[in-house]
């Protein structure tokens, strides 16, 4: 839905005792465009890195397990947020699901952490032996670097992340998954014959 912040925060208020309330969440929405002169008061040096400085609010909702492109640093404002972080190279280990867009745009882990069916993805097991978990407070912050696959949880009736992304690559560089996209695209319907030589090329 579509409505000013002022709504969304009174009915967080609204239900802050109720034990079982509808989720409320307010993803990925940049600060100086909904809250001017916030980060004035309140931002991140970071440098000469040309940041995006977001906001998160919301209940008690679960994010999938997802990777970004760009470098994130996450620092909870109020309330309190579960971090779980898996290195890139657990990708096969995680179940991630079909290319098409999510609501947040990236590809999700398919794997239910709140009670995963290690008889469908069995090899989740191994993810979590690589896995860090940090339960994080007001004022505490957390580096996710590009492509690190992360799940997220908040614990309290009310919770409050700011968010900077960066890139380290030039403006005009695209997400490398728009190549992998294509690449789906345009090899799919090839004769299997084609599709076996250009499996040697992209091996290649």
């Amino acid at each position: 839905a579509r409505v000013p912040l002022g709504t969304v925060l009174g009915e967080l208020r609204h239900h802050f005792d109720n034990p079982r309330p509808p989720a409320i969440y307010v993803g990925s929405t940049e600060i100086d465009a909904c809250l001017p002169g916030f980060r004035g008061a309140n931002d991140v040096d970071l440098g000469a890195r040309d940041a995006l400085a977001n906001i998160w609010i919301g209940n008690r909702t679960r994010i999938a397990a997802h990777y970004d492109l760009p470098d994130n640093l996450a620092v909870v404002a109020a309330g309190r947020r579960r971090f779980t972080v898996f290195p890139p190279e657990q990708l096969h280990n995680l179940y991630v699901g079909p290319l098409d867009p999510t609501p947040a745009g990236q590809p999700i882990s398919l794997v239910d952490f709140a009670a995963p069916d290690l008889d469908r993805f069995p090899r989740f097991a191994q993810a979590l032996e690589a896995c860090e978990v940090v339960e994080m407070e007001p004022g505490d912050a957390l580096f996710i670097p590009s492509m690190w696959f992360h799940h997220v949880e908040g614990l309290a009736p009310v919770n409050l992340l700011i968010n900077a992304w960066w890139r380290q690559t030039p403006e005009h560089v695209d997400s490398p998954l728009a190549t992998l996209r294509l690449a789906l695209m345009t090899l799919r319907d090839l004769p299997e014959k084609e599709k076996r030589i250009w499996q040697h090329h992209l091996q290649h």
